[in-house]
């Protein structure tokens, strides 16, 4: 038995027993006749006295050496304990101690959470995750995943493992393609979700299903997405979307409330906000709601603004939108151009502002313009006072709203309005059913092309697709959707449709998705589900930077495995078996 208690788990109950423990070397002190082992296990670190003249191969114990040491627990002497720790008030008296194993020099220390360049984080991840930081990531992600499994098995669910190897069917993003040994040129594919298989379990009358599903899209890296991620896959029957969204809302806040509750949500129940109203007042369909700097419109305005800018954004269709950025009236020119150069990351051409001081005095770059009704009109509109800074995009609406959706989250970060305690989730409904793809000259479904279109819009489809709305709902929590549902099409008929709207031939319809198409003649249920991403709520709820954090070994943002070096060159003999070679480019 190397341990009889973990490091975590004595207190003065245990005091004159003798026990067993066993651990890395976390920390390491010589106070000449003695030295002190803070020893660390997963569960804890328990301090360890040893006297160097009874056992001398103490001397040479480093830190993340491994241990095993049997001895007395005893009180710690008076004004010596340590309130941070569960064991604080107690330490072993070590008499047999063992060398489990050496550790060489680190390449960065595990005692102490201090900033240290990722890709080396990222190559010794293995020492990394003994970090606490990283301990109690993977430990609440546990929690999170442990509290849905059970709280969907008591509602009737049925996680149900779906194939990791299945048929290419694109879905948006590119698809990880997996050769056939056995059946030379073709090719499985990775599922970018189990969206199909879920569909066709209700075909089977699962009813209830979830599963926390792998996924996987070959796409460009950001701070919230992996090449492959994890998410709580969710299907029901004989549902509709309340029904779906009260289930997932009561899930969730129970969730937050048991694991953690230092947490608060700002809102019971979730806000609910329509797509036009979210892009209208925060410019994003995943807005953060954890503080206003609202949008305002001052389209009305700008024709006789006298503000050439403003008027021909008005006259071609655009929009003029700002933003009441309170307090930051007193910003220099330097700090205003610095916002200027965000927008225009985003395709905003510029950035017009009017900032006003706490004396009243006005600094801008178009007032010069205003006739004194339309500067009074613009001040009311956007209710500015003393120390306000006023900020406007002026172009075609998709760019207004990207611009100064992104511009907001930079000022609530700015002015530090983001509480890092709250959770602010919302519902996002009515969106668009299909987008028109002027690059490629059809309507692409806005969510994907199992989604069911409103019943009362689905004669749009023929007429108008563009004012159609489908049966889709997005979670969405601190500036982030964590997840998308939708009700799902169960008619063979209206599939086909669909298929035929967004340009797919019909033989390639049946080449992709004959299985699922050849199901619904079969007696198919009304349903529809939901994906909450586990990553990005994990990351949210850990106040993460981003999901590489909660994840146990992710891809660095070049989307390689930095310590297995992977992707990697094969052997030539592999790619002869799957009847493959590589083109030099």
């Amino acid at each position: 038995m190397y341990k009889t208690h973990t490091c975590g788990e004595l207190h003065p109950t245990h005091i004159s027993q003798t026990v067993t423990l066993a651990g890395w070397v976390h920390r390491r002190r010589d106070h000449g006749g003695v030295i002190f082992v803070d020893l660390r296990d997963r569960f804890g670190i328990t301090q360890i006295v040893i006297d160097p003249v009874e056992i001398p191969a103490a001397q040479d114990v480093r830190n993340e050496w491994v241990l095993q040491v049997s001895g007395e627990v005893r009180p710690r002497p008076d004004g010596a304990n340590n309130p941070n720790l569960p064991t604080g008030e107690i330490e072993v008296q070590v008499h047999q101690f063992k060398v489990l194993n050496q550790a060489k020099p680190l390449p960065f220390p595990i005692n102490k959470d201090e900033d240290v360049d990722e890709n080396i984080r990222l190559r010794y991840r293995y020492l990394d995750l003994r970090r606490e930081r990283m301990r109690n990531n993977l430990t609440l992600r546990h929690r999170v995943i442990k509290f849905i499994r059970d709280y969907l098995d008591k509602h009737g669910f049925l996680e149900v493992e779906t194939p990791i190897l299945f048929k290419t069917t694109p879905e948006g993003a590119r698809d990880y393609l997996v050769p056939s040994r056995v059946h030379p040129g073709q090719f499985y594919a990775l599922p970018q979700s189990p969206q199909q298989l879920k569909q066709l379990l209700m075909v089977s009358g699962v009813e209830r299903y979830f599963q926390i599903a792998r996924c996987f899209r070959d796409e460009d890296q950001r701070g919230d997405r992996q090449p492959e991620f994890t998410q709580l896959d969710l299907e029901m029957s004989f549902i509709d979307q309340e029904e779906i969204m009260k289930l997932i809302e009561e899930m969730f806040t129970e969730m937050v409330a048991e694991v953690v509750p230092e947490k608060r949500l700002l809102a019971s129940p979730w806000p609910r906000l329509t797509y036009q109203r979210a892009m209208e007042r925060f410019g994003k369909d995943n807005p953060d709601l954890r503080f206003g700097l609202e949008l305002v419109d001052i389209t009305d305005l700008a024709p006789q603004s006298g503000f050439k800018v403003f008027q021909d954004a008005a006259a071609s269709g655009g929009h003029v939108r700002g933003i009441n950025a309170i307090g930051l009236g007193e910003y220099s020119r330097k700090q205003i151009d610095e916002l200027t150069e965000t927008v225009k990351q985003f395709g905003a051409r510029g950035l017009a502002y009017l900032a006003i001081t706490y004396s009243g005095e006005q600094r801008s770059s178009f007032v010069k313009f205003l006739s004194e009704d339309a500067l009074q009109a613009l001040l009311e509109r956007m209710q500015a006072r003393p120390g306000d800074l006023l900020l406007f995009v002026a172009d075609k609406p998709a760019v207004v709203f990207e611009a100064l959706g992104r511009l907001r989250v930079l000022l609530g970060d700015l002015l530090g309005l983001a509480d890092p305690y709250a959770l602010a989730f919302c519902w996002v409904v009515d969106f668009p059913y299909m987008v028109w793809s002027e690059e490629e000259k059809r309507w692409d479904p806005s969510h994907h092309l199992f989604t069911a279109p409103m019943p009362e819009d689905v004669a749009l489809l023929d007429t108008d697709p563009g004012k159609a709305r489908g049966q889709q709902y997005d979670l969405v929590l601190n500036n982030y959707e964590v997840g998308g549902g939708s009700i799902r099409i169960h008619d063979r008929i209206l599939q086909e449709k669909v298929f035929k709207l967004i340009g797919l031939d019909p033989e390639v319809a049946r080449e992709r998705f004959g299985h699922i198409l050849e199901a619904f003649e079969y007696g198919v249920p009304p349903h529809g589900g939901i994906a909450p991403g586990i990553d990005r709520i994990c990351m949210i709820l850990s106040g993460e930077p981003n999901i590489r954090e909660v994840i146990a070994f992710p891809k660095n943002q070049a989307a390689r495995d930095v310590m297995a070096d992977a992707p990697s060159v094969v052997e030539s003999k592999q790619l002869e078996e799957l009847h493959i070679r590589v083109v030099e480019e």
